[in-house]
This record gives structure tokens, sequence and C-alpha cells, in this order.
């Protein structure tokens, strides 16, 4: 089993603590951060040995193993 870093984005809804994965568009959620953080890499196993056994492994490991990674904020105007 190879080991792989992605990106993991929190934030707090209410009483619950929601977390992303924004490379493969996975997310859970927690009642802690740290049980958000958690459920998300759970997850995020689920998703790619399901996406193993499918057979469409090679269609996510691109997200997997892409190195180059930014992110950012961006200002918006809210009504």
């Amino acid at each position: 089993m190879a080991r792989a870093t992605l990106t993991a984005t929190l934030w707090r809804e209410r009483e619950t603590y929601v977390s992303l994965c924004p490379e493969l568009d996975v997310s859970s959620c927690g009642d802690t951060p740290d049980e958000a953080i958690e459920m998300l890499r759970e997850a995020v196993e689920l998703y790619l040995a399901n996406a193993q056994a499918l057979g469409i492994w090679e269609d996510v490991a691109a997200a997997i193993k892409g190195r180059q990674r930014s992110s950012t904020t961006i200002e918006v105007t809210t009504p």
C-alpha cells in the first residue's frame, strides 16, 4: 500500500464540522474538528478502495499523484 498526501478543508456548520478533500470531491463531517478529519480520512480510503474495485483507479489516480497543488482565498460580494 502506498501513502498519499491530500488536502483536507474544514469548516463549521452550526453544531457540525464539515471536512472536504477537494482533489476527490469527497466530504464527511463530525462533532469535533478531529472527528471530522478522521471521518474524511475513512471516506477517502473507502472511495479509493471502491475505485480500485470498480476498475476506475486510473481515473482518480491523477488527482492523487499530482504534485502541484495550491489553494488560496477569494473575496466575493454577498447579498
